[in-house]
């Protein structure tokens, strides 16, 4: 059931773009309320991860929205959670899931994982989602933020545990 949910979800989120230059357009509005309901349901069923663990500390330390800040670390935690399943699982099923993804966002059959990771660094870019380092989110603070992004509950729902290298990798590219 999450699986249907998500495929549902992530094909209507590629509307995001056109909300965001054209507010106005149903098609795209509808396709975003859509994308927040699936979401929603999948999420509760599912589990979060390293995105929402991150964001969490971030939050709790800093004033930053949270959808800013999921917006800035997921093209990073995606590139960061590959090249950690590649090396360390190269077994896993979480693989063929980024190149599922990766064919729903970009609506290409032979998408890669790395295709589905620009597209949605793309995105970020084009939407202006602002770096971390604009809500005080220094070098200085990425330990104590990594240190309770590791312990948060969402963290224990990514398809790998991450190293303190790999989350401080994650923080520093994102700021």
């Amino acid at each position: 059931m999450t699986d249907a949910l998500c495929e549902k979800g992530i094909r209507a989120a590629r509307s995001l773009r056109a909300a965001f230059e054209n507010g106005g357009t149903d098609a795209a509005r509808e396709d975003m309320a859509l994308a927040s309901l699936l979401g929603g349901l999948a999420l509760s069923n599912a589990g979060l991860g390293t995105v929402h663990g991150l964001a969490g500390a971030i939050g709790g330390m800093f004033a930053a929205p949270h959808g800013a800040v999921c917006g800035a670390l997921l093209p990073q935690v995606m590139r960061v959670n590959l090249a950690a399943l590649t090396c360390r699982e190269p077994s896993s099923p979480a693989l063929r899931r980024y190149e599922e993804i990766a064919q729903w966002l970009t609506g290409q059959s032979g998408a890669l994982a790395h295709d589905g990771i620009e597209w949605v660094r793309q995105l970020v870019a084009d939407l202006q989602i602002p770096k971390l380092g604009n809500y005080e989110l220094t070098p200085g603070t990425m330990a104590e933020v990594i240190e309770k992004a590791k312990n948060a509950n969402s963290t224990k729902s990514n398809p790998i545990a991450l190293t303190s290298e790999e989350l401080a990798e994650i923080l520093e590219v994102a700021m």
